[in-house]
C-alpha cells in the first residue's frame, strides 16, 4: 500500500468539463485560484479537453490567457497540466511536426508543467512527436494508456440483434494489452504513466490488479484516473491506492461524483483512517469548495447532473457512526479485495452525501460521462432527446465497425456522431450509414491511426471507397488562411505564433473568435459616432435569419442530424457537383461537412450561419 498518495486536481478542466459543458468562465476561475495556492496540489488539470475550444468558442475568451492567468496566481505551487491527443493536440485532424512542436513550446513558455498525452486508439506512433517535443522545452511527458472494454454484445436481444451475424473478435483488452502499451510509451521517455478510464468502466478488482503489473514492470510514477459515471469510481480509486498507484485524480466536491471523479474529500478520509499521507491544505481545499457552489449555482443551465451533494467539510463535520462503520467496511474490501463488499460500501457512503447514482445506460454502451452529458445536453437544445436512447444502443455497433476504437476524443465524438447519424436513419427508415460523417469515414479509413482490430476491408470499402487501410499524409497538410482583414484596419487574421496555432487546430472557431476580437479592437480604437438611425439595425439583421423566398421545385439539401449551421460555403447562383461540400454542420462538438446530393445551380439558401436546425431540415435547394 502507498505510504503517501500525490493528488491531481481536475476540478478547472475535466470536473467542469464533465458536468458544466466546460462553461467556466475567466472571472469564476480567478475566484479560486488563491485558495487553490494555499492547498498546494501536486498537480493541477487546467487546460486542454475542451478547455481551448469551448473558451473560444461559448464565451469569447482566448485560451493562451486561461492558462497564463493561472500560472500567474499558482505559480510553482503546483504543476499545471493539460490534456492532449497526441498527433490530434487539442483538435481533430492529424497535424504536423512542426505545428506539435510550437504548440508544446507555447504552452510551456505559458506555464505548463505536465502534458498528459493519450491516443484514442491506444496508437503509440501517435504520441511519439508530442512526448519529443514536451521534454525538449522542459515540460513532463505523462503518457496515458486509454483504458477500455470489449464490447458487451450478450447482455441483451437489442445488443445481439445489431450484429446481424458479424463475428465478434477474441479477447482483445487484456492486461498484456494495456501493459505492452505502457511499456512502449516508458521507452519512448514517459515521464509517468496513467491508466486512463475515461469512461468509469475499470471496477476495482482490474486496478488492482493493473495498477500492481504496472508497478513491477515500470520505473515510472503510475497516475490514475477515472469517472464515477457507471458506480465503479470510488471504490476503483480506494482500490488503486491500496495498490499502491502514485498519483490519483479528485475533483472538489461540489464538482465531483457523477460524470466527474470521486471527490477529494473521500479520499481524505480513507487516507486519515489508512495512515497514507496526503499532503494538501484541507482548509484552502474547503475555501475553494464554497466558491465552487456559488459558481455552480451560476452554471445551473449547463449542469447535466443537477444535484448537489450534501454539504460536508471533512475537517470540521463529524461522520455519522454507519457512515464511518462504512469507510471501514470499504477499507478492508479493498485490502481483500472483496469487490462486491468494496462497491457496496462505496454506494453506501455516496449514497449518505447525496452523490449521483450509478448510471446503467452509461455502463451498458461503455461511453464516457462526459460523451453522454455533451450528447444528452444537445440533444435537448436541440428537441431531439427521442432519439437519445436508440443512439447509444447502436454505439456498440458502431465501434465494432470502426475497429473497436477506445471511446475518447476523438473518437468518442465521432463514433457518437455516427450513433446518431444511424438512429436518425433507423427513425427515418433508412439503411444503417446511410449519412456518414467526414470523420467517421477519416477513422473507418485508418487516417487516424491504426485501430485495435482491422476494419473489415469490405466495410472499409462501403464507407471510405477504399478496402486498404490509408494512413493520414501530413506532407499535404496545408496551412489554415490567414487573410488580411481590411474591415478591421488591415490587421492579420492571426498576428503571433499563438493566434496562428489556434486557427489550425479550430479554424471555423477560432476565424470567428479572432475577427471578433479583431473588429472590437479595431471599433474601440475609432472615435465615437453618433448612434444609427432607429431601424438600420433592424434592417442589417433582415438576412440572419433565411427563409425560403420561392416555392421549392429542385432538390434539396437536408441535414443529417440536429446541430447549428457554423458555416455555409455556396450562394445562390452558384454552379455545384454531387458530393460538393456545401454547409458545415456543427453535431456533436463535431464539424461535419455536408454535401451535395446531385449537381445543379443553388437556387436558394433555406438556412444561415448560426441557425439551429433540426434533424431532416432544409438547408439548400439545387435546380
Amino acid at each position: 500500500m502507498a505510504k503517501k498518495i500525490l493528488i491531481r486536481d481536475l476540478t478547472l478542466r475535466d470536473g467542469q468539463q464533465s458536468s458544466f459543458a466546460t462553461r467556466m468562465n475567466q472571472n469564476q476561475v480567478d475566484r479560486v485560484l488563491p485558495y487553490y495556492k494555499e492547498a498546494g496540489f501536486y498537480a493541477m488539470e487546467v487546460w486542454g479537453g475542451a478547455v481551448p475550444d469551448s473558451v473560444m468558442r461559448y464565451l469569447g475568451e482566448n485560451p493562451w490567457d486561461r492558462l497564463e492567468k493561472i500560472k500567474a496566481v499558482v505559480g510553482d505551487v503546483s504543476k499545471l497540466t493539460a490534456l492532449s491527443r497526441g498527433r490530434n493536440l487539442f483538435g481533430y485532424s492529424p497535424y504536423t511536426d512542426e505545428i506539435i512542436e510550437g504548440f508544446c513550446r507555447n504552452a510551456i513558455e505559458s506555464g505548463l508543467g505536465i502534458m498528459r498525452i493519450f491516443d484514442a486508439l491506444n496508437d503509440v506512433e501517435n504520441i511519439k512527436s508530442t512526448v519529443k517535443y514536451v521534454k525538449k522545452y522542459g515540460g513532463l511527458a505523462d503518457c496515458a494508456v486509454c483504458y477500455t472494454i470489449d464490447p458487451h454484445f450478450s447482455v441483451g436481444e437489442r445488443f445481439t440483434s445489431l450484429l446481424k451475424g458479424k463475428k465478434l473478435p477474441g479477447k482483445v483488452f487484456t492486461d498484456a494489452y494495456f501493459l505492452d502499451k505502457a511499456r512502449q510509451m516508458e521507452a519512448l521517455g514517459a515521464d509517468m504513466i496513467t491508466i486512463k478510464d475515461m469512461s468509469g468502466l475499470i471496477p476495482p478488482k482490474r486496478v488492482a490488479g493493473l495498477i500492481r503489473l504496472f508497478k513491477h514492470n515500470l520505473k515510472v510514477p503510475v497516475d490514475f484516473h477515472t469517472h464515477c459515471t457507471p458506480g465503479y469510481g470510488l471504490a476503483s480509486v480506494l482500490s488503486a491506492i491500496v495498490s499502491g498507484a502514485d498519483i490519483v485524480d479528485t475533483n472538489i466536491w461540489y464538482f465531483a461524483g457523477g460524470p466527474a471523479a470521486p471527490a477529494i474529500e473521500l479520499i481524505y478520509i480513507f487516507c486519515q483512517k489508512m495512515g497514507v499521507e496526503l499532503d494538501i491544505n484541507m482548509g484552502a481545499v474547503a475555501k475553494i469548495n464554497s466558491e465552487l457552489l456559488r459558481i455552480r449555482k451560476e452554471l445551473e443551465q449547463f449542469d447535466a447532473v443537477k444535484q448537489f451533494p450534501n454539504p460536508f467539510n471533512p475537517l470540521t463535520d463529524t461522520l455519522p457512526a454507519e457512515v464511518d462503520k462504512e469507510f471501514d467496511r470499504a477499507i478492508e474490501a479493498a485490502r481483500n479485495m472483496n469487490e462486491a463488499d468494496l462497491i457496496a460500501a462505496c454506494h453506501a457512503i455516496e449514497r449518505h452525501f447525496n452523490f449521483p447514482a450509478p448510471n446503467e445506460l452509461v455502463k451498458k454502451a461503455e461511453i464516457p460521462g462526459g460523451m453522454y452529458t455533451n450528447m444528452v445536453a444537445q440533444l435537448k437544445q436541440l428537441k431531439a432527446e427521442d432519439i437519445l436512447e436508440k443512439a447509444m444502443e447502436l454505439i456498440p455497433r458502431v465501434r465494432l465497425d470502426a475497429g473497436l476504437p477506445p471511446l475518447v476524443t476523438p473518437t468518442s465524438q465521432i463514433v457518437g456522431a455516427q450513433a446518431v447519424n444511424c438512429a436518425l436513419d433507423a427513425r427515418s427508415g433508412k439503411p444503417m450509414y446511410s449519412n456518414v460523417s467526414n470523420q467517421f469515414v477519416g477513422l473507418v479509413k485508418g487516417e487516424y491511426g491504426k485501430t485495435p482490430v482491422p476494419v473489415d476491408p469490405e466495410f472499409r470499402l462501403k464507407i471510405a471507397g477504399v478496402r486498404e487501410e490509408t494512413p493520414y499524409d501530413t506532407s499535404k497538410y496545408r496551412m489554415q488562411p490567414n487573410p488580411v482583414l481590411d474591415e478591421c484596419g488591415g490587421v492579420k487574421l492571426a498576428e503571433n505564433e499563438k493566434e496562428v496555432l489556434l486557427l489550425e487546430l479550430f479554424p471555423l472557431v477560432a476565424k470567428g473568435f479572432l475577427t471578433d476580437q479583431k473588429k472590437k479592437r479595431y471599433e474601440e480604437s475609432k472615435p465615437a459616432v453618433a448612434a444609427e438611425p432607429e431601424g438600420t439595425a433592424a434592417k442589417a439583421g433582415e438576412t440572419s435569419s433565411a427563409k425560403a423566398k420561392e416555392p421549392i421545385t429542385g432538390r434539396v439539401v437536408s441535414a443529417p442530424m440536429p446541430g447549428r449551421i457554423i458555416r455555409v460555403l455556396v450562394k445562390p447562383g452558384d454552379k455545384v457537383e454531387a458530393g460538393q461540400d456545401v454547409v458545415i454542420l456543427e453535431a456533436m462538438k463535431m464539424e461535419n461537412s455536408i454535401m451535395a446530393s446531385a449537381g445543379g445551380t443553388v437556387k436558394q439558401l433555406l438556412v444561415a450561419e448560426g441557425d439551429t436546425v433540426a434533424a431532416d431540415a432544409q438547408l439548400i435547394e439545387i435546380v
